[in-house]
């Protein structure tokens, strides 16, 4: 017999909306592909940012990273002043899905994001639909991120979710693998994939 489902978790940049530091980047090197990738893979580096997501200050990453590229000052210090400039806005068929998940009543819906603290006022303002969760645990306020099973933890115990009756929803596939561990029901979203429909076929009812 199926265990029922009561409650979805949403990871939020690359399932609810988009999110590619590639967007700003490429203004920046005016379309230079090659040395936006480059820049991305070896100075403001995926390892780089989400010491940000775990709690450290943009100030603290910029002087680190200036110190160690001078020569990329400027472009260093763009990743966080011009950062609402890295999204391309909601992901449409999933802000649809999530808002008919919201209107069924059938689950509780929350979120849990690696962001950094400093940028998530202003991840408010940009996608306002981040207030309707029945509750968000965002990495840079509580100092703990994904893939660690300490994040799963708290949003587990911090909103009284059984694991087994959960289904977590994330791009990064290790993630993925930790709710997993934990019992937790997780999806590996792509663009590949309708997440509509494999909710459907858990049972998910909307």
């Amino acid at each position: 017999m199926d265990t029922k489902i009561d409650t979805i978790i949403f990871d939020l940049g690359g399932v609810l909306v988009d999110w590619k530091p590639e967007y700003l980047y490429r203004k920046i090197f005016k379309g230079d592909e090659q040395k936006v990738q480059w820049f991305i893979k070896n100075v403001c580096t995926p390892e780089w940012n989400i010491k940000q997501d775990a709690g450290r200050t943009i100030e603290e990453a910029n002087a680190a990273k200036i110190a160690e590229f001078p020569e990329y000052k400027n472009e260093i210090i763009s990743f966080y002043k011009h950062w609402e400039e890295m999204f391309s806005g909601p992901i449409t068929e999933n802000l649809e899905l999530f808002k008919s998940l919201k209107a069924s009543n059938n689950y509780k819906i929350y979120a849990l994001t690696n962001w950094s603290a400093e940028k998530w006022d202003i991840a408010l303002k940009l996608f306002p639909f981040f207030k309707d969760f029945d509750g968000v645990v965002v990495s840079g306020q509580v100092k703990l991120i994904k893939p660690f099973p300490e994040i799963y933890k708290l949003i587990l115990n911090k909103y009284n979710i059984t694991p087994e009756h959960a289904i977590f929803i994330d791009d990064n596939n290790e993630n993925v693998k930790t709710a997993n561990t934990l019992n937790i029901k997780g999806i590996h979203y792509s663009k590949k994939i309708n997440l509509t429909d494999v909710l459907k076929s858990l049972n998910v009812v909307f």
